[in-house]
């Protein structure tokens, strides 16, 4: 009792700025969440004019087209190891393709592609394989390669169906 006669303070003073603060806090937090609340549910998009993003379910012109697939024969490599024990991946890969039109292309582009991926499997190391880090890498690496060997048509993906290292 005696330090707040020396500084003039009481405890009425003390409970303003917390208030304050709380204030200052939780505000502007309740504000953002009401926000996020209506951009999500659609009601502020809707006031500013702009469409719904996601397509009617009656409109059928504006659905995707389905994926395409194309199957690669199953490939079997040796990789590139300093030791004297021979090591060996088993790839059994899909292409996703942009366009049924592109099925074609790739169709008669499969032996370039097999050679291509061929080449870069028999150059890659044990090591470089491991993990799903390695796996993203491995597809990513023969995305390209396809996309380059079966040009003009667009591989967009490359689906492992199955992929063992010995």
């Amino acid at each position: 009792m005696f330090a707040m006669a020396e500084t003039g303070a009481t405890p009425e003073d003390g409970a303003k700025p917390r208030k304050g603060k709380l204030l200052l806090i939780v505000v502007p937090v309740l504000l953002a969440a009401l926000g996020a609340g209506g951009w999500f549910s659609g009601a502020i998009p809707s006031l500013l004019g702009q469409k719904a993003s996601h397509a009617k379910p009656g409109n059928v012109a504006d659905a995707p087209a389905p994926p395409v697939y194309v199957d690669i024969p199953e490939i079997v490599s040796n990789l590139n190891v300093t030791s004297k024990r021979p090591s060996f991946m088993k790839l059994h890969a899909k292409l996703e393709l942009a366009a049924p039109s592109d099925e074609a292309a790739v169709a008669a582009a499969m032996p370039r592609i097999q050679d291509m991926f061929q080449t870069y499997l028999r150059d890659m190391r044990p090591e470089e394989l491991r993990g799903s880090e390695g796996s993203y890498r491995l597809r990513e690496e023969l995305i390209g390669r396809a996309s380059v060997a079966a040009a003009p048509a667009h591989v967009t993906d490359v689906l492992f169906v199955e992929l063992i290292i010995e």
